[in-house]
């Protein structure tokens, strides 16, 4: 329909003066072959508009190539809701693209290729209702829904992103962690609580036994897209419901808390979840350690140290970072040095980190003699001798 339409408006632009009945004949033929050639950029225009849609990758010979090729063309007669045939017309050839991919396995790296080609072109619904027609012909398309979740936020279509998100959830596949900051990133621009929480629960359900594991990752991708309320808000709602945090779920809330500033929330979060018997990990002192630190509560850095060493949880590399520099900084020294002779004595390898602070601190207190003494100590160790970057990765129990 919309070739046709261009093709008139192509005709219609010549429009010559020319009596037909006192025109020689070389005159006609001139003419004629000017409507020819404007019939040569009719078909010039429609085989390369035919070229532009081609998804890459498809087999020029294939089937299917000739039955995804119509299938762009009908639906972008649907976009325009011109008539009820196309319509029928589109749903014949989604039939047949379905066929095709049932009986042919190679065809569903096309059919992914063909989704992507409709998102990026703005096409979502085409591309879900092509989806879930493959969903119920059990060929599942976890890149292509990859595809359409990437779409879906970039329009910050709820609706789109979430039901995509379910139809992953629903097939059991390994969600990656790009699914769940996609589905943040489409709620990004609304503020309706409702929404999001009605589709916590509806999830909750559908992730069972697996509900906790879930939800902390959607925790986790609504903090990695700064939407730190509404990261909390589920938090919240998690707490009354069937799907209970756990530590992994405390130790992510201590993190916003303290990325944000907010080592009031925070503390109070960390006695909560002993309160509902909730045993906290090095994770979790580490956090409020490192977060204490950065605000200079020094006093409650060393009250909740002395508590892990109470609790039986073994200080790691992090945890004496935290406090070397903790002291380091308020200019108690000697305190700083009796953690970083302590951390050896326990066999944890100090970083290139601790040296450059102390040795910094030691100078800035007049302790010169100290700060070249630690200077050469770091000189000749060797790099099996000192952390590095992957030492400072918390790991989980």
């Amino acid at each position: 329909m919309v070739t046709a339409s261009r093709c008139f408006k192509l005709i219609s632009r010549y429009n010559p003066e020319i009596n037909f009945s006192t025109a020689s004949s070389r005159t006609i033929r001139s003419y004629s072959v000017s409507i020819l050639r404007r019939f040569g950029e009719i078909r010039l225009y429609r085989y390369n508009n035919c070229v532009t849609y081609i998804p890459v990758g498809f087999p020029w010979s294939s089937p299917f190539f000739a039955t995804v090729s119509k299938f762009f063309g009908n639906y972008q007669s649907l976009s325009t809701r011109a008539s009820p045939d196309e319509e029928e017309v589109t749903h014949e050839t989604l039939t047949q693209i379905l066929a095709t991919a049932e009986n042919d396995p190679k065809s569903k790296k096309n059919c992914t290729a063909y989704v992507d080609k409709l998102c990026r072109s703005g096409n979502l619904p085409a591309a879900y209702r092509l989806l879930q027609s493959l969903r119920d012909k059990n060929i599942f398309l976890p890149t292509a829904y990859s595809c359409l979740m990437v779409a879906a936020a970039e329009r910050n279509d709820i609706e789109l992103s979430s039901q995509a998100f379910k139809d992953l959830l629903v097939s059991r596949t390994s969600l990656s962690s790009s699914c769940y900051l996609n589905l943040a990133r489409a709620f990004l621009k609304t503020d309706d609580c409702d929404v999001l929480l009605r589709f916590v629960e509806e999830v909750s359900r559908l992730a069972f036994p697996e509900s906790t594991i879930v939800v902390n990752r959607i925790i986790f991708g609504f903090a990695e897209c700064r939407q730190i309320e509404k990261a909390l808000l589920i938090f919240d709602h998690i707490k009354d419901s069937k799907c209970k945090p756990d530590l992994i779920t405390y130790n992510m809330i201590l993190d916003i808390f303290g990325r944000v500033g907010r080592v009031t929330e925070m503390i109070h979060e960390f006695a909560a979840m002993m309160e509902v018997g909730v045993v906290p990990d090095f994770i979790s002192y580490n956090t409020l350690l490192n977060n204490l630190r950065k605000v200079g509560r020094l006093d409650l850095c060393f009250l909740y140290f002395k508590e892990m060493l109470k609790s039986g949880i073994k200080p790691d590399l992090l945890t004496y970072t935290a406090l070397i520099e903790s002291f380091g900084r308020l200019g108690n020294i000697e305190e700083a040095l009796r953690l970083f002779n302590d951390m050896k004595l326990r066999q944890i390898r100090p970083s290139i980190y601790v040296y450059r602070s102390l040795i910094n601190n030691s100078k800035k207190m007049g302790k010169l003699d100290l700060a070249m003494s630690l200077s050469e100590e770091l000189n000749s160790s060797s790099l099996s001798d000192l952390a590095g970057p992957k030492d400072f990765k918390q790991k989980n129990r």
